[in-house]
């Protein structure tokens, strides 16, 4: 069975909002891996009703066996996509600056 290497993904939620993140953990990227957003801060975009039927996608934006690859990637990746800006995603780190 293939298997991804580590990766960068892009989460998108149902409000179009973005958050950018790495798998570097164990052997490559786990399928169930959709890391470590703050709940809060999604949750509160979001009514009751709207979180009964909830939907992620999820893309693979970038793939490599370089853990301090992926890293650095996907500190770019959360500028260029300015998923640090409130009003587009939810990464906290790092901080935008507008």
């Amino acid at each position: 069975m293939p298997k991804l290497q580590y990766v960068v993904y892009k989460l998108t939620f149902p409000n179009g909002k973005i958050y950018v993140g790495m798998d570097i953990g164990g052997s490559g990227h786990s399928l169930r891996y959709f890391g470590s957003w703050n709940n809060d801060l999604v949750e509160a975009d979001f009514s009751t009703e709207e979180l009964r039927d909830f939907t992620l996608r999820k893309e693979i934006l970038f793939e490599s066996d370089d853990k301090n690859e992926v890293r650095r990637e996907e500190m770019r990746l959360i500028c260029a996509l300015q998923s640090n800006n409130p009003e587009i995603g939810y990464n906290l780190r790092p901080k935008f600056r507008s």
